[in-house]
């Protein structure tokens, strides 16, 4: 497969499987920001792998890929963690051990992400509600708002440094 090929075939993948990845991230991570950074490692690691890869159901392909980074990252989560009470170390192995627990708290964090993307000022809440939960791009926003586009890139930045600052206060907090 050529590079040009290689990079369309990519940018397919990521059109057909990113909301997919990404939803399979944050269940595993429990994590909104892991969560899309390794979705970009994801679709990373898909491109650089592609000529390896057999054609045969990219959406399990994509999700192996994926569930697999979500493991490297928890490892090395769970290397840097102190448990500083019991009931921490019943929590994690609850949350290791998956299932409708990791489900739970997957939903929680989302609807907090849902509220602290809602309590933005704007003109960084509409952006960020458009490009952290419907999953539409910049430059999609840039078209249905009539803004330009480096603006709208902005907006979602400074967002997203928002949402980053008061989500990591909240865990400090709670």
């Amino acid at each position: 497969m050529g590079e040009i090929d290689s990079k369309e075939k990519l940018i397919d993948l990521m059109s057909l499987y990113k909301n997919l990845v990404f939803s399979v991230c944050l269940k595993m991570t429990g994590d909104y920001f892991a969560a899309e950074d390794i979705t970009q490692e994801t679709f990373i690691s898909a491109y650089q792998h592609l000529k390896d890869f057999d054609g045969q159901s990219e959406k399990a392909w994509l999700c192996r890929i994926a569930s697999n980074k979500c493991v490297d990252h928890l490892r090395s989560a769970k290397r840097r963690e102190v448990v500083t009470s019991d009931d921490d170390l019943i929590r994690m192995e609850a949350v290791s051990r998956g299932g409708l627990l990791e489900q739970y708290v997957a939903t929680e964090v989302m609807q907090n992400f849902k509220d602290n993307c809602d309590d933005l000022p704007e003109p960084y809440r509409t952006p960020a509600k458009l490009f952290f939960e419907e999953g539409l791009t910049a430059r999609e926003i840039s078209e249905r708002s009539k803004e330009p586009l480096k603006t709208v890139q902005s907006h979602i930045y400074r967002a997203r440094e928002m949402l980053k600052k008061k989500i990591r206060k909240e865990d400090l907090l709670t």
